[in-house]
């Protein structure tokens, strides 16, 4: 005698969110650090985007590697529960970066 029981899967995705910024100045070891500071407080997965390469935030020589420069535009990806502030705060520092 078999049994069978029916499972219902419900697919739960993760809130996606993403902005890009265009940088005031280069991405060098200052604000470099502030965003691996500011990614590492965060659950969400984020991903910094420029120039086909894409990076986790959280390591200071990894945003540093992309090469972004002043007058380029750096994309911002996050997705988790809190994808939407660490977009935000990541996104404000590359804008205000100096």
């Amino acid at each position: 005698m078999s049994t069978s029981s029916d499972t219902t899967t419900s697919a739960t995705t993760a809130p996606k969110h993403e902005m890009a910024v265009v940088l005031p100045a280069n991405l060098h070891a200052r604000p470099a650090g502030q965003l691996a500071r500011a990614a590492a407080t965060f659950t969400s997965v984020i991903q910094l985007e420029y120039a086909d390469r894409t990076v986790n935030p959280t390591g200071v020589l990894a945003v540093m590697g992309l090469g972004a420069t002043v007058g380029s535009t750096v994309t911002v990806h996050a997705e988790g529960d809190d994808a939407e502030q660490a977009v935000t705060a990541l996104a404000q520092i590359l804008a205000t970066a100096e």
